[in-house]
């Protein structure tokens, strides 16, 4: 949800086609995978790398905390979440694995 939110926040401003696109799928190491993509204006380069600190935000109003619990969680159940922009176009995909559960 938080990755939802985020993505609307992020397309508040946009000009053009606003569009969020939630995928998952099966990785070939069994894993789920999950992406949520927006058209919005995508993260600098610089910020990349600190998105999942805690405390760091690129909102006014952000407390930069939803993102690093978003990560706490995902790790805790043995996953991985990562954010890139968008190839060729603008906004920013952020993704996470988790193991599948075992039928």
């Amino acid at each position: 949800m938080n990755l939802a939110a985020n993505a609307i926040q992020a397309m508040a401003g946009a000009d053009g086609p606003r569009e969020i696109r939630v995928r998952t799928a099966l990785d070939g190491d069994g894993r789920v995978v999950a992406t949520v993509c927006d058209t919005g204006p995508g993260v600098a380069p610089d910020n990349l790398p600190r998105l999942f600190d805690s405390f760091f935000t690129t909102k006014a109003e952000g407390m930069g905390m939803g993102l690093p619990i978003c990560r706490t969680i995902i790790e805790t159940h043995g996953g991985e979440i990562w954010a890139r922009n968008n190839d060729g176009g603008p906004g920013a995909c952020f993704a996470f694995t988790l193991p599948a559960a075992e039928v």
